[in-house]
Parts: structure tokens; sequence; C-alpha cells
């Protein structure tokens, strides 16, 4: 319906929204900056990688901050939850046991009490007839209603006493009170099956740990189950002995018989170590986690609820082979654990091989130092972990070379990654799209030169016809002036007052040199990065926009030297000399404008300091600060440019007074002009002017 608004629903991302991919145009926009300032495509790559970059509807995050992502979230859980209130879950799973077995203690003492009192008001009192009556009557009692025994009342209420007495004695540990319950005979069907229940979970939680195949075995846990899991203990600890003592054991004898309580296959003795190793491990963290007090009291509630004393030693057994043969087990790690939140031990269980494996997932991502490494980190378990979310992240910085080989942005060379052509001509649209950005926002003016070259352009605005215009016919407008002079009706009679034509632009051709300082003045005063911005900008204007003109760049500091649009960003400042040598540049660009007879030809010079530098015969001669004798070699090569009518239009990045006093005495000879600019607006200043110099209006 027109006129409804647009209607938004946010919500948490939980894995099904869709967010689109990032594209090889923005990645390589994003390392743009670094390219133009290194020229290094393996740094800026690296940068990408480590820090990663914005958009305007989303995020590429970098590799340190996905790191320290997860880092948070295993920290977030140590902040959560309480690792002492394992043990208070086991103490108060054993008051629920005790305290359902006092109530059917006491429950059963008083039904006895009540049911012996039921019979005594039924019984009738003994009739004059005789005792026959009396065998009648009670002949006649059945069922529950029968009369309870007093005696048989009173050994239930003893046997009742002392066990609430023993019950009384229970040691305070929950070790004690297991092995004690262990060997007592429940009154409560109910308090049976919850020590019963509490007993198997924790054997299972034991048992478990070590040996994935148990799951099934222990279960309902038979004689027969536990002969079969001694045995198989008493053979892996005989297999260990052997092994610590430089032998050689039967490992495929041993899979054979009891590899199913594995969980998976190995193929040496050090690979079965490593497999208990790290399925022991959440039980010994988790016991290395607690205060040792609290440690000593679950290891032995957790032995004590095996209850079979042949089952503990052979684990002992294996727990000192382990031991020996793995002094230091890796995966094993004590957790320090701050929160309040409450645990059960299977929970507790489970949340230490979670920690282990956040742990082994940081440990790959500590080992990675570019978007290659990323390929030995287990993306799936790391999805598992931490969310789709997260893992699309990891995966998009792995694929980020892969996108800007197959868009032709980057190649593989022996030195590395480097750009192509095509990625040069988007790095250059980029510079010019921000400086036409920028300003929009400013709206700088624009200069009309003096005279036009060939060629000329419409506009959509239209005047009369004047003898020499183009005659470009606006013939509705043309038709219409001559029915208003006249008057409706035809046929229409034009004559020369109703002409009316489109306005023209006048666009000169142009051969423009672009002289960029390369001194190492322009790279500490931050200067050297916006002239190569500049340099790409042109170059991508006259490409698109004037593809006639003819643009020479020339770069110069202790020499000058032509350079081709496709070194731009590798070019960098000059380290080895020192000299800022404008009188060769300006002969370079003198001798290269030589080959235009028509049309502009110009000089475009950037620079943030005076000649310091000139040729004296085949030698160059250097002097800071600079000399007379450098000034009048340099304005010679002004002189000569003036008289071959070449401009030289000047951006000074620096208001020293040396060099506003030779770029004065430049624009006197030359006639050309000079601006102050900063680095932020010199590629407005020099593309607005270049722009203004192209085109004139035509009255």
């Amino acid at each position: 319906m027109a006129g409804t608004p647009n209607r938004f629903r946010y919500s948490r991302w939980d894995g099904t929204q869709e967010i689109a991919a990032f594209t090889a145009e923005e990645l390589l926009e994003a390392m743009a900056d670094d390219l133009l300032a290194e020229g290094d495509v393996n740094r800026a790559l690296q940068r990408l990688f480590r820090w990663g970059m914005d958009r305007p509807d989303g995020r590429m995050p970098g590799f340190r901050e996905l790191l320290e992502r997860i880092r948070q979230r295993r920290q977030q859980l140590l902040q959560r939850y309480d690792l002492g209130s394992v043990l208070d879950d086991l103490n108060q799973r054993l008051d629920e046991v005790i305290q359902t077995e006092r109530a059917g203690i006491e429950r059963r003492v008083q039904e006895g009490r009540e049911r012996l009192a039921r019979a005594r008001e039924r019984v009738a009192p003994v009739s004059e007839a005789g005792e026959e009556g009396q065998t009648q009557s009670n002949e006649g009692e059945t069922g529950d209603d029968a009369p309870t025994d007093p005696a048989l009342q009173r050994l239930l209420e003893r046997m009742a006493q002392q066990k609430l007495a023993f019950l009384d004695q229970l040691p305070a540990d929950p070790a004690g009170r297991i092995r004690a319950l262990s060997d007592y005979e429940f009154m409560d069907p109910e308090a049976r099956r919850k020590f019963q229940e509490l007993l198997a979970s924790l054997q299972r939680q034991v048992l478990e740990q070590t040996f994935q195949g148990l799951q099934q075995a222990i279960q309902n846990v038979t004689p027969e189950a536990l002969r079969e899991l001694r045995q198989m203990l008493r053979d892996l600890n005989e297999l260990l002995r052997e092994h610590a003592q430089g032998g050689q054991p039967d490992l495929e004898r041993f899979k054979h018989r009891w590899g199913h309580y594995f969980g998976r296959d190995f193929n040496s003795v050090d690979e079965l170590l490593d497999h208990l190793a790290r399925q022991m491990a959440a039980v010994q963290s988790l016991l290395d986690s607690l205060p040792p007090e609290m440690r000593q009291q679950l290891e032995q509630a957790l032995e004590a609820a095996l209850r079979d004393p042949e089952l503990q030693q052979e684990l002992r057994q294996l727990g000192r082979l382990l031991g020996q043969l793995m002094p230091e087990n890796p995966y094993r790690q004590a957790q320090p654990f701050s929160g309040s939140e409450e645990l059960t031990l299977s929970q507790a269980l489970r949340l230490m091989e979670q920690l282990r494996e956040m742990q082994d997932i940081e440990e790959q991502l500590e080992s990675v130092r570019d978007w290659r490494d990323l390929g030995r980190v287990d993306l799936e378990r790391l999805r598992e972990l931490y969310g789709d979310e997260l893992a699309a992240q990891l995966d998009a910085l792995r694929q980020i070379t892969r996108l800007l080989e197959e868009a032709g942005y980057i190649q593989r060379t022996r030195r590395g990654y480097e750009l192509t052509p095509r990625a040069i001509r988007r790095i250059g649209q980029k510079a010019l799209r921000e400086i036409f950005q920028h300003l929009k926002r400013n709206r700088f003016g624009q200069h009309q030169i003096e005279r036009s070259g060939r060629g000329s352009e419409p506009l959509e605005e239209t005047k009369a016809y004047e003898f020499g215009d183009p005659f470009l016919l606006h013939l509705p407008r043309t038709v219409m002036n001559a029915i208003q002079r006249e008057g409706p009706g035809t046929p229409v009679r034009l004559q020369p007052a109703d002409f009316e034509v489109f306005r023209t632009e006048t666009v000169t051709r142009a051969a423009t040199v672009l002289m960029v300082d390369m001194s190492r003045s322009m790279l500490y005063n931050g200067c050297f990065l916006a002239a190569k911005k500049v340099a790409l900008a042109l170059d991508s204007l006259i490409r698109t926009q004037f593809p006639r003109d003819v643009l020479y760049i020339i770069g110069f500091s202790y020499l000058a030297s032509v350079l081709e649009p496709e070194e731009l960003p590798h070019i960098t400042w000059d380290e080895y000399n020192y000299g800022t040598n404008m009188q060769h540049g300006f002969m370079l660009a003198r001798q290269l404008l030589a080959r235009h007879r028509g049309g502009t030809r110009q000089i475009i010079l950037i620079t943030d300091g005076e000649p310091t530098a000139y040729f004296d015969g085949e030698q160059v001669r250097f002097s800071y600060p600079p000399t007379y004798q450098t000034f009048q070699e340099t304005l010679k090569e002004v002189a000569r440019c003036t008289r071959e009518e070449i401009v030289i239009n000047t951006f000074m990045l620096e208001r020293s007074p040396y060099l506003a006093s030779f770029v004065n005495e430049m624009t006197r000879i030359n006639k050309g002009r000079a601006f102050f600019a900063t680095p932020d607006h010199l590629g407005e200043y020099i593309v607005m002017d270049y722009v203004a110099n192209k085109r004139f209006r035509l009255r």
C-alpha cells in the first residue's frame, strides 16, 4: 500500500539470519590506505586479518578481536559457576535419602500402632457364652484388619529406634555416609530407590569418564558386568605395566577383546595412553579445581560409590600407572571458578570437558600467524562450542585471499602477493570517490582558464542562437518561439530570431605532468600518503572522464624519475639519499610535454619543501639550507618551461619561509598559480582545479 512506512524487526542473532557476505571490493578498499602508505600487499593483508574492517551494514572483526571474544567466553563460564556446589549437591541428595528413610521409618511405626489400635477396638468383650463364642468371633476376622501381635509391634519399634540411631550417627562427610548406607537395610522402598539411583549416577560419572563404551554396561550394573569390567581393568593394567617395563605388549589382542570399551581405535600404546589421559582429565581437573578438603571428600565419595573393593583397587592401580607413564597430563588443568551458580556433579564434569575443549581451540588459535594457519583450526568444533556466528567470522578471515584472487585484485608471485592493474585502478577510483564526496560536503569553488582548446559538450540549458554558436538546435523551443510570435496555425514559419540552441561547454585537451616530492620530509610531515592518493585519483579521473588527455607522473628527491600508474601503490620515499631536486623534475617534465603540441600543457607540483639539490654538469649538488645557486638553477628550468608555454601550478604542503619565497618567484616567472593546502584537502584542491581548467561555458 502506498504510503505505508517500512517496518523492521530486530532480534538476537541465532544463526538462522543471513548476513551479506563481504565482497572482494570491500576487502580491497579496506586495504587501500595501508597499500598506499607502505606499498606492501602482504603487510596490508596481515593488518586486515588482524584488525578487520568496518562497513555501513556491519563489521568484519579481525583475528585479535575474535580471539579475545573466545577468551572472554571461557572467562564468563568461570565467573558464572561455583564449583564447590558440586559437593553441596551430593550432600543434599544424601540428606534427601536419609530424610526419606526417617520419614518412612516413622510412617511404618505409626501405621503399625494404628492397625493395632483398630484391631483392639474391634475385638468384642469375652462373652459368658464361653470359649466357643470367642473362637467363632476370632475366626470371623480376616485380611488387613487381622489383629496385630503386640510383640511384633514392639519388635518393629525397637528396630526403628536402632535404625534412627544409626542414621543419627552417620558420618558428616559424603564418603562416610555412602559407605555406611551401602551396607544399610532400608525400611523405606523410596529411600532405597533414591540411594541406588545416586550410587548408579556416581558410578557412571567415574567410569564413563575413563571408558566411553561403558554407558550401556553400567545402566543396570549386574554381577556379570562387574566381573567383565574387573577383568578388562586387570588386562589394561598388565598391558601398561609391561609397556612401562620396556616390553612389547600384545596391543592387537587387547583391542580385539576390549576395544569396545574405548569408543575409538588406536595404533599404539602411546595413543591409548593419550586417550586415557584425555578421558580422565575431566574428573582430575574437577578435583584439582577444588580446595584440598573438598577435593578429598569428593574423591573419597566417588571411590566409595563403586562399592567393589577389587574394582577400586584396579582403578587406583590404573591411576598410578598413568601417573608413571605420563607424569604431566597435558589435558589436566585446574580452573579458577569464581561464580555463584550451582552445579551438579554431572554438569560440572561436562563443564570441565567443555572448558578443556575451549582451551584446545584457544591454543590452536594462539599458534595462528595469518589466514593460512586457520586451516589447522577445527572450525566445526569451534562452531559447536561458540556458535555459528563466530565460526562464520573466522571462516571469512580464512577466505580473504581467495576472494581477492578470484576477483583478480591480487596475484601470487615468488615474493608473495602483489596487486594487479585492476586492483590499482580500483584503488584510484576509491581515492577519486572520496575526493568528490568531500567536495560535496565542502563545496570548493572552481576557477576558469583564459583560453580553450578544441571540442565542446552540450549542456541542459538553452539560449538564443548567435552567429558562431554550434548549431545544436533545441527544436521544441524553437517551434514554440515561432508559434508565440505568429500565433497558432499551420504552417509554422521559422525565422532566425526563433532559433534556440543548447549552451555548450568547451573541453580542452590537456597533457599533464604530476610532480610528486618523494623526499623524507614528505613522510615525516604526513604528506606522502595524500600525494599518492592524489596521483591515483587524478589517473583514475583522466582514464574515466577525459580519455583523450595524457597524464605523466614524476617522483623526485635526490633525482627524478618517471613512474607508471601501476607503480604508485608501491612507491615510497627515498631513504638512501637526501635532497629535493626540483630542477631535474622540471627537466623531465619539459621533455615529456614536448611530445604534445596541441591543447593545454601543465605541471602540477606537490611539495613540502624548497629545492635543495640541482645538477651541476653531470654531478648532483646538495645543500641545506639551500644555496642561492640551487634556487637559480631551478628557476632557470622554470623559465625554460615558461618559454615552451608550460604552466606550473604549485601545491605547497608547508609554509616555510624558504619555500614561500621560492614559490613566489617561480609564479612570477611562470604566471602559474600557487596554493597552500593541507594533506587532508590536497586531493580536493588538485582535482577541482584540474576539472575547472578543463571546461568553461560559452555565452
